[in-house]
This record gives structure tokens, sequence and C-alpha cells, in this order.
């Protein structure tokens, strides 16, 4: 089996990577193998242009059996707790559009500038189908903003306008080029904070990293 994993940064992933380097043949740049079971891992960087870039350029190259999108979010006030891992099941893009006069956001499926039902979004919005398979994390719905919100007055605007449950600045665009290239994929996130008012010192940033470096070394596993 080939498995691609794919992150913004390199520290969201590093225990997966330093377990990869101490349990599996090295056969390549960033590239692992144990029994019949590929492991390559692609670091994006941040943001929807930067994962776009890098994850379409890999996939003109490569096809693979599953690809998994691994890194933190900040939640949504609702069901969720800091530490949580996720199964990403619905993204969109939450701030492709205009901002009107009176601060209100309008998107561009409300502008009619895109159909909100050509592939692959139906009602605007990109879903996994592929997600049920992985029915042993929690699903929520993710939403990818390329400007993280910190202030309560947009955050309420926000909220008002969207459903989503996790936000982050990537998982909108690997959906997109994952459905658009016909992959298998998984996204799994680790909540490190709430979308609140900013103050990094609410993070858990340690403990996401650690829950989800969990997750991702037990699923490998799976397939070794």
């Amino acid at each position: 089996m080939k498995i691609l994993i794919v992150a913004a940064t390199p520290f969201e992933i590093l225990p997966l990577s330093q377990h990869l380097q101490q349990n599996f043949a090295i056969i390549g740049p960033d590239q692992y193998k144990r029994n019949d079971t590929v492991v390559d891992i692609l670091v994006t960087g941040v943001g929807i242009h930067a994962t776009t870039y890098a994850l379409t350029k890999k996939l003109i190259s490569t096809d693979y059996e599953l690809i998994i999108n691994a890194g933190i979010a900040g939640a949504r006030k609702t069901k969720l707790n800091k530490g949580d891992v996720v199964n990403v099941i619905s993204e969109q893009f939450g701030d492709v559009g205009v901002e009107e006069a009176d601060g209100s956001f309008t998107d561009i499926f409300e502008l009619a500038l895109t159909n909100p039902n050509q592939p692959p979004f139906s009602n605007g919005i990109m879903r996994n189908s592929s997600a049920g398979d992985f029915s042993f994390l929690p699903k929520v719905k993710g939403i990818t903003v390329n400007k993280v919100h910190g202030n309560s007055e947009s955050i309420t605007q926000f909220n008002n306008k969207y459903e989503y449950d996790v936000e982050s600045m990537e998982g909108a665009a690997f959906f997109f080029v994952c459905i658009q290239q016909e992959q298998k994929f998984l996204q799994i996130r680790s909540v490190s904070n709430f979308v609140e008012e900013r103050n990094k010192e609410n993070w858990d940033l340690n403990g996401s990293i650690t829950r989800l470096n969990t997750v991702l070394i037990e699923l490998i596993a799976v397939f070794t």
C-alpha cells in the first residue's frame, strides 16, 4: 500500500516522522517502507495556496491508495474539547468573496460567480465520500480560511453565517485537490484551541500534537 501524509508544517507531524525513521526502512527523502507499505511525507507550507500547489505537484507524478492530511485546528465552542482528534468529513472555503459596505461578507456562490453545485462542490460544500471508512474518530465539519479568526465581532459574524466544527488554513485546499484528482483521502485534525479572541496562552499545542500523532501512528500500524 502507498500512503501519503500531508502536513502544513513539520512540527505538526514530528512524532510520526521520528517513529517512521526509527521503525521503517528509509528508501528515499521523506519516504519510508515496512513490509508492503510505503509512507511518503509531504510538508506543504501554511495556507491554501501552498497546499494546493505542493499537493497538486505531488499528485501529477504519483498516485496513492490513501492520502492523509494531518494537523491542528481551532474548534468552534460547541461539542469539542482541546486535544480531541477528529475526522473532518466536509470542507468549505470560508472567506473567498467580498466584504460589503456594511461589513458583512458575501461568498462567491452567493455572488453567482461560481455554481455551488459544480464539482467538487455540492451546495458550496465539499464532502469526503471515503470518510465513512474511518469510523474510529468523531466526524466533524471543517471550514478553511486565509485569516484565522481572533476578534470577537468577526467570530460572531462568521459563526452566524457558517455551520462548522473546526477551522484550519489548509483543509478545503486539501479536499479540493484530492477530489479533483480522484484520490481516496482522510483529514485528521487535533483541536489545539477554540475559535475565540486570540490568546495563545489558552492553546494546547503540545498536547494536541501528541494526541494527533498517537492516532497517526496507530493508523499507519493498521496498514503495516
